[in-house]
């Protein structure tokens, strides 16, 4: 195909963006349909792309002989089901993170997909098409910093005082799978994919106590002992008072680097008699704005050229296994052997 004709699954606040992504910035793709069971999400789809085909039901899409792919931003606990009902309707599959919230799942998934080798499914782990995570992933394959044997990660998110969290959290699979999934991800595609011998994980709720009734946490610190004798340390919280603040750091044998450690909006600095200062990041989407670009082009490609992402579905699953891990590790209060 020269170009994919795609149906958008979810428009909430990232979902928005995505559409955006595909109906003005990605060659090679547009976007035909929409879906969403909430009115006031197809009124906004309608009053931007009024020749939108718009569907309150999800298999209604499916149904759709317009859409080649869909592009699913729908909560965590609806990607299994969702991408097995495309790949049984014969389109092509791309998912936020998580995969799933269980292993099970995942693996049902994996299944379904290999009973349709033609079609594609990719997972957005979107930090892989940044272009500063990308450049130290390339770092470290040519060696810059010796052998690497540890990354410490952390995905941070700005407080967010009305709670929005705390209402997600009873779904989201807990602070170790909703954010720290990243970090997992990271490490072990800088690391060269090591395979997890055991975790660790501890956490506090520092200041949104209403995610005790579910067992969450807002900050936890997870460690992963990989069975080379790498490790990763990850750190995650909703409760960064300065804005977004994802960083990276890979230590080796012969030096070190990092990736945002100044969690800088742009390149301008402010000094005054309080001192040197930046704006920070607002939200991940203002951070990674560029790479949700570069992973829905990478997609395309795929369809369109057979160009590899460099992600499958069995990175996929690893990351959810280990943050699950991670999970039973916090709630034990004992580390957890894999």
């Amino acid at each position: 195909m020269s170009t994919v004709r795609f149906g958008i699954v979810g428009l909430g606040r990232l979902g928005r963006r995505h559409a955006e992504n595909l109906a003005w910035h990605v060659p090679g793709a547009k976007l035909v349909a929409a879906c969403s069971p909430v009115q006031e999400e197809r009124d906004w789809a309608r009053q931007h792309w009024p020749e939108l085909a718009l569907h309150a039901d999800y298999d209604a899409l499916l149904a759709d002989p317009s859409v080649d792919a869909v592009w699913l931003v729908t909560p965590t606990s609806l990607h299994a089901r969702q991408i097995i009902a495309a790949l049984r309707a014969g389109k092509h599959v791309f998912c936020e993170k998580p995969l799933s919230l269980d292993l099970a799942e995942c693996d049902a998934v994996i299944d379904e997909h290999a009973r349709h080798p033609h079609l594609h499914v990719m997972i957005g782990f979107v930090r892989r098409f940044d272009a500063s995570y990308r450049d130290a992933f390339d770092s470290v394959a040519a060696g810059a910093i010796g052998r690497p044997f540890m990354v410490r990660s952390q995905t941070c998110d700005k407080n967010d005082p009305d709670g929005f969290f705390v209402r997600f959290a009873p779904t989201s699979g807990g602070l170790f799978l909703d954010c720290s999934v990243h970090d997992i991800d990271l490490a072990r595609w800088l690391l060269g994919n090591p395979r997890p011998k055991r975790v660790y994980a501890s956490g506090t709720i520092a200041i949104h106590e209403g995610l005790r009734e579910c067992g969450d946490i807002d900050n936890g610190v997870g460690t992963i002992e990989f069975e080379d004798g790498r490790l990763a340390v990850l750190y995650a919280s909703r409760t960064m008072a300065h804005g977004h603040d994802t960083q990276t750091e890979v230590i080796g044998t012969a030096g070190a680097l990092s990736v945002g450690r100044n969690p800088r909006a742009n390149r301008v600095e402010i000094a005054d008699a309080h001192g040197m200062r930046n704006a920070c990041t607002p939200t991940f989407f203002e951070r990674f704005e560029d790479a949700f670009l570069r992973e829905a082009r990478a997609f395309v490609a795929l369809l369109v050229d057979g160009k590899p992402t460099g992600l499958t579905l069995d990175d996929a699953r690893e990351a959810t296994r280990i943050g699950i891990a991670l999970r039973r590790a916090y709630e034990s209060g004992a580390a957890v052997e894999l």
